[in-house]
This record gives C-alpha cells, sequence and structure tokens, in this order.
C-alpha cells in the first residue's frame, strides 16, 4: 500500500443533503487522510472545477464523486464538460447515482468515466463501497498528479 504525502482532495457532486450527508461518513470510516469538498449541482460543480466566483480558491481534486441527478445541469452534462475541458479531462471522476439505466451507463462509459457504481440502498453496503472506493483510488491507484 502506498502511503500519501498529502490527504486527498475528493469533490462530491450531489444534491441529496442525505447522500452527501453519508458519503461524508462514510469517508470518515474509512480513516483515510481526505479534504471533502460539496457542491450541489452541476452549474457550482463547474464553478468549482474551474475555480470561478466563490469557488476562486478550490482545490483540485484527486477524485469527484458524482450523482447524474443534479438540478440546473445534470451529471452526464458535467462528465461531457470535464472531459472536454483540457485542463479538467484527466481528472478522475466516478459517477455514484442511483440510476440503473443502462443508456446512462453506456453514455457514463462513452465520455470516459473512470468507474459507475449504483449506490446501494444497504447503508452498510454503501459504506462498504464509498470505503472501497476510497482504499483503490488512494492506496492503490497511481492518480495524475495535480
Amino acid at each position: 500500500m502506498k502511503d500519501r504525502a498529502r490527504p486527498a482532495e475528493i469533490l462530491l457532486i450531489e444534491d441529496s443533503p442525505s447522500d452527501a450527508d453519508l458519503t461524508r461518513a462514510a469517508l470518515e470510516e474509512g480513516k483515510l487522510d481526505n479534504n471533502f469538498s460539496h457542491v450541489k449541482d452541476g452549474v457550482e460543480a463547474m464553478a468549482f472545477l474551474r475555480r470561478q466566483g466563490s469557488h476562486a480558491g478550490a482545490p483540485r481534486p484527486d477524485l469527484i464523486l458524482l450523482d447524474l441527478n443534479l438540478p440546473k445541469k445534470s451529471g452526464l452534462e458535467v462528465l461531457r464538460d470535464i472531459r472536454s475541458d483540457p485542463h479538467l479531462r484527466g481528472l478522475v471522476v466516478v459517477i455514484l447515482t442511483t440510476s440503473r439505466d443502462e443508456k446512462d451507463v453506456l453514455e457514463a462509459y462513452g465520455l470516459n468515466v473512470n468507474a459507475y457504481i449504483t449506490k446501494p440502498v444497504d447503508v452498510e453496503q454503501f459504506f462498504r463501497t464509498v470505503a472501497s472506493l476510497d482504499d483503490f483510488f488512494f492506496r492503490v491507484v497511481t492518480l495524475p498528479p495535480r
């Protein structure tokens, strides 16, 4: 397992306050040193990633957890924007959504998402899923430098 010299930067793009709280709790339970940022819609997500407006000092995320069903701009639109921007296209994006729609899965992988995960309904399974993501991306995988 790798040792990290700095905390990982995780950006959660999620409009549901309860899902955001669960995700934060699952990451905290994982015992890895993470900085957690949260935005609630697709427009705010792109402002955060482009460091615009109130997000001028936003950190560049090492991992983005992206819901699909977002207000203002859908998760797939956000993913499309990320992948079409030369400054953002290398970011690691994991879809974390309730959608099991095959069309969503195919479109997300067509846009080069790094992983597509359907949120487990069971809270314990959700915690295990998020913890495994945290462990995989920050202890196993070599991520691109910021």
